[in-house]
């Protein structure tokens, strides 16, 4: 904490002469009504002035959709989860499997099972309405700080100190942060908490978010049409890049294992269901071997769910966040009536099934055109 203090009241005296915390909200606040991205869960400048507000559904819908996930990725599943679930105590009573279904792709499956409980909480504690402050939001399942300052915000026009990557990125360089992240975050938040305006907190987070998205990019920084350029003290080092200043990254482990894809006779694939805690928990899966983000699996057929004339198709490779899977693929023809803790389902069904990323890496190795009338593939 003094360290914080610290960094904050040297900031102070290098800035006082030059700007102040007001002169960067007007300033990031004129740009933003200009230039601001319309986005379809978002109440624009124009809109609001004409009596429009944010639905704090579509605000936390979309803010949990956009946790380590790009806003070109998150857009139709956005308009997909509206057209199906259009409130949330739709979203509340829809069936879990719908919606992990429906997230299917999206990765990071635990935000839908935590999305699926928040809504049930919603619905069924607050009678389908979103709690208007961080300490409400927060006190719901799966809602972290961020998600409770960005809804307060964004929603309910509360002065919350909403921070993402792209506003670490934005604020770093604005007081030149030497400490490396994440070590740096409490200081990083400080400065976000001293810049939030009493006055359109939420359009304030808004224009951070899109300055880092559009200008203060990580390479490359438009930093001449930057509208905090006279007040960023890494823009007067000529050495935007280096921040935010980051630690040295640990090499990723690879974690090996196998899955199997069944077929019988009617041209249906074998599924299960995983269990509904640890990774892609609740998701649908063909049987693999027990790997985990911290040990390998089986390899061979000698790890089969049943014994048949299993073929080699090759390795599939998918990274995770926090390590790299290699996949050994075996296929083989199997008897209808074999269904180890799971179900057959039709090649032609797959693209419906709540199949996460690496699956479909692998049934398609196994089957090449599996997936051709899958509209989300």
């Amino acid at each position: 904490m003094e360290a914080i203090e610290e960094h904050l009241d040297q900031t102070h005296r290098h800035f006082q002469h030059v700007t102040t915390p007001p002169a960067i909200i007007r300033q990031l606040l004129a740009w933003y009504d200009r230039h601001h991205r319309d986005l379809p869960w978002r109440v624009t400048p124009t809109a609001a002035a004409q009596g429009k507000r944010p639905d704090p559904y579509h605000i936390w819908l979309s803010e949990v959709m956009l946790q380590q996930t790009t806003v070109q990725a998150v857009k139709p599943y956005f308009a997909k989860f509206l057209a199906a679930w259009p409130t949330v105590a739709d979203l509340a009573a829809a069936p879990t499997e719908d919606v992990m279904a429906a997230w299917a792709g999206l990765g990071y499956y635990a935000r839908a099972r935590n999305l699926k409980k928040c809504a049930e909480a919603v619905a069924e504690d607050h009678g389908g309405v979103f709690p208007d402050t961080e300490d409400g939001l927060r006190a719901l399942p799966g809602i972290g700080d961020y998600t409770a300052a960005a809804v307060a915000a964004i929603a309910f026009n509360r002065p919350a100190a909403v921070m993402d990557g792209n506003v670490e990125r934005v604020v770093s360089r604005l007081y030149a942060i030497d400490a490396p992240l994440p070590g740096s975050k409490p200081l990083m938040k400080a400065h976000v908490r001293d810049l939030t305006p009493e006055e359109r907190p939420g359009d304030f987070a808004q224009a951070m978010m899109d300055l880092g998205a559009t200008i203060c990019t990580p390479k490359r920084p438009a930093c001449a049409i930057c509208p905090l350029r006279d007040h960023c003290l890494a823009f007067a080092e000529h050495d935007p890049e280096r921040f935010p200043v980051k630690a040295a990254k640990k090499e990723k482990p690879v974690r090996f294992g196998a899955a199997f894809v069944a077929v019988n006779p009617e041209g249906e694939v074998l599924l299960r269901r995983r269990v509904d805690s640890g990774l892609l928990g609740g998701m649908t899966e063909v049987p693999t071997t027990d790997w985990t983000a911290r040990q390998d699996g089986g390899q061979t057929v000698d790890h089969a769910p049943f014994q048949s004339a299993w073929q080699s198709c090759g390795t599939v490779t998918h990274v995770f966040t926090h390590f790299e899977l290699r996949l050994s693929v075996f296929r083989a023809k199997a008897d209808e009536t074999i269904h180890p803790g799971g179900w057959w389902e039709p090649v032609t069904n797959l693209g419906t099934q709540a199949l996460p990323t690496v699956m479909k890496k692998v049934i398609s190795q196994a089957i090449p055109l599996a997936f051709e009338r899958d509209p989300n593939r």
